[in-house]
């Protein structure tokens, strides 16, 4: 039998909470606010740089349609023009995503409501170091709620979890239709209004609800979605090295995302939203049958009438994959539910859309195509060298001038749309990296499959117990061993030719130059899936550079960093008590934890220091750090490496200390 807690509206609305939190605990994640509405000189230039690009590109593809294809060798030059084809389309469609970002309806904040919200965070295996922050910061959300656990694992260490700390917990007897299923089993028994819908690994802001419930005084608008954004900058999405919170998706959560608000088109990404419930009804509920729940169901509510909304303010962060391999997994099962939405409910064609929310679904899914037009330009090259083809008919010089010209300008409009959202090489290695994926998905456009356990959910936390490189993928590792091969055995060519006098056609320089950079960026991915970093998650939860001050066994020590299953502390002196405890110092109030000692090691600033791992259980006290360790602007750190530190991030004027428990 499943485990089921009662209906919310008879369970007590309540919040165990053990100490008071620091004050300075209060404050909201940093970075996260509304950017600044752009001013219209900019938005001018920005509009006309695109155009202008957009306009060069026309010309140019006219010219190359009309004056250089050579159809004697058509089945070189024409997958060349339809490779320009195809990246001018998206330049268009990126051009129609992004020419306004700053549109959304005014909503004023919410801080009491007569409406009934639950907040929904679904599970299935991740780790109580990952539970435990997402449901501590739900629970202490400011707008009256409840908090449900949706546990697909059943656990019983989960359940204690939840009933320690306030939360209601539900289980059921399957995991069929996987987090769908999960969600929609429990809008059947939860009695809600509205329900938040927040990830397993997702930290919500306390002022989650207070800036989102607001736009619901428009009586159709059925979501309000908020960017998804990650506190782990050393993921494999994130650049390397530079601690930024440029992420991947930085460009379509903080751009294209807002950009939707024109056409109340937003798009329900399956985590940091609130959906009215009777919208979902109406709808029918959420959407089975794909692994893209969340987009599928989107359609179904803008076919019905609603409308959706974009507020672009960062009010919850989670946990990006950390290595290369659940990179792969992850973008197979997004991949995938791309081509099931398009095969099942194709918003290209389905009924009850309007044009404009057709184009932007087609700048959406289209892209999921992206991986044929680079593989195409990683080919190309090699075949025209490798069968003496030549792929046009043109001068060199008059080609070069407006090849480059049309390419300069249509990256200078990529750059100035993006609002400097978007890391160019990071895009292009990423692609490179997810063409397997992202190719095998195909598949799906024209296959049924109704097995979800084909698209496993992406591991958070701890992926391996210890850290080693991976392997690239198979086809990665083919393209970048042909090209490799093919540009070695031209540059050899090119020496005899030379040694004999002989001049090679313009094309074919062109196309090794082309070679050469599609093997230099080909091995630059392989050696991001192979970096160290990107070998492994070995801890189950995240770790903080922290500079608290605290007691160990008594003795005081410094606190080094923490994490919500251990510390790192510098201390003076041991002792051998039958269980050794560690105390925190929060400002003032003070959180204690029985702990065991795991490792000691030198240290070049701080001398020898002590790993801790805290024993199990101790839920309300680990509950607690989390609100302390997740309401401040941090940084993790990896391998050894610190890099950040907290940062306090509101005035002392703005933060209020919590003077009594809030209501959940």
């Amino acid at each position: 039998m499943p485990n089921q807690t009662p209906h919310a509206s008879d369970a007590p609305r309540t919040r165990q909470v053990s100490v008071r939190p620091a004050a300075w605990s209060r404050a909201v994640l940093g970075a996260r606010g509304l950017p600044e509405p752009e001013s219209a000189t900019r938005r001018t230039a920005i509009r006309g740089v695109a155009l202008v690009a957009l306009a060069a590109t026309v010309a140019y593809l006219g010219w190359r349609m009309v004056a250089t294809v050579d159809l004697a060798a058509w089945w070189v030059s024409v997958p060349l023009v339809l490779i320009e084809i195809h990246a001018a389309l998206g330049l268009a469609l990126l051009t129609f995503s992004l020419w306004d970002v700053d549109r959304r309806p005014a909503a004023e904040p919410v801080t009491s409501t007569t409406d009934r919200v639950a907040v929904l965070i679904p599970t299935v295996d991740e780790s109580l170091d990952v539970l435990t922050p997402t449901i501590a910061a739900a629970l202490a959300l400011r707008v009256d709620h409840e908090t449900w656990i949706l546990d697909d694992g059943g656990r019983p260490e989960v359940h204690q979890l939840a009933t320690e700390l306030g939360a209601l917990y539900l289980s059921r007897p399957d995991q069929a239709d996987g987090k769908a299923g999960n969600l929609a089993h429990a809008l059947a028994i939860v009695r809600a209004d509205f329900v938040a819908v927040l990830d397993a690994d997702h930290v919500a802001s306390p002022d989650f609800l207070v800036r989102t419930l607001g736009y619901f005084a428009d009586p159709k608008v059925a979501l309000v979605q908020t960017p998804e954004d990650f506190y782990n900058l050393d993921s494999f999405g994130h650049p390397i090295g530079q601690g930024k919170r440029i992420h991947d998706q930085t460009l379509e959560q903080r751009a294209i995302q807002p950009g939707r608000n024109r056409w109340h088109a937003a798009v329900w990404s399956g985590t940091g939203a609130v959906l009215r419930v009777t919208a979902l009804q109406d709808a029918g509920g959420v959407a089975i049958g794909t692994v893209a729940e969340a987009l599928h169901t989107t359609i179904r509510l803008h076919r019905r009438g609603w409308q959706t909304v974009f507020h672009n303010e960062v009010l919850a962060r989670g946990l990006a994959v950390a290595d290369a391999a659940s990179d792969q997994l992850q973008r197979r099962r997004h991949a995938a539910g791309a081509m099931q939405v398009l095969r099942v409910e194709n918003p290209l064609v389905a009924s009850g859309l309007r044009p404009a929310q057709r184009l932007s679904y087609a700048a959406n899914l289209l892209g999921w195509f992206d991986a044929w037009r680079w593989l195409a330009f990683v080919l190309l090259p090699m075949v025209v060298l490798l069968t003496n083809t030549a792929p046009l008919n043109a001068d060199g010089a008059t080609f070069v001038a407006l090849f480059g010209a049309t390419f300069l300008l249509q990256q200078a409009a990529r750059t100035a749309l993006s609002r400097g959202r978007h890391v160019p090489l990071l895009a292009v290695l990423l692609q490179l990296v997810r063409l397997t994926p992202d190719l095998q998905a195909t598949r799906f456009l024209f296959r049924r499959s109704s097995d979800r356990t084909a698209f496993p959910v992406t591991p958070k936390g701890r992926t391996d117990t210890d850290r080693r490189r991976r392997s690239e993928p198979r086809l990665l590792r083919a393209l970048a061993l042909v090209s490799v091969f093919a540009a070695a055995w031209f540059a050899l060519a090119i020496m005899v030719a030379s040694f004999l006098g002989v001049v090679f056609a313009w094309p074919k320089y062109a196309a090794f130059a082309w070679l050469v950079v599609d093997a230099t960026l080909l091995v630059y991915a392989i050696g991001r899936v192979r970096n160290i970093r990107f070998g492994g998650e070995r801890r189950v939860g995240v770790r903080f550079e922290t500079s608290f001050a605290g007691w160990f066994d008594g003795v005081p020590c410094r606190i080094l960093d923490l994490s919500l299953s251990g510390a790192r502390i510098a201390v003076g002196k041991l002792s051998s008590p039958a269980v050794h405890q560690l105390v925190v110092d929060l400002d003032g109030a003070e959180l204690s934890f029985a702990v065991d000692i795991r490792g000691r090691r030198g240290d070049p600033v701080h001398g020898p220091t002590i790993g801790l791992e805290f024993h199990p259980g101790q839920n309300i006290a680990r509950a607690d750090l989390a609100l302390v360790l997740f309401r401040t602007s941090v940084v993790a750190a990896r391998a050894g490496q610190p890099v950040g530190t907290r940062v306090i991030t509101d005035p002392p004027d703005a933060r209020q200390p919590d003077t009594k428990p809030a209501a959940a």
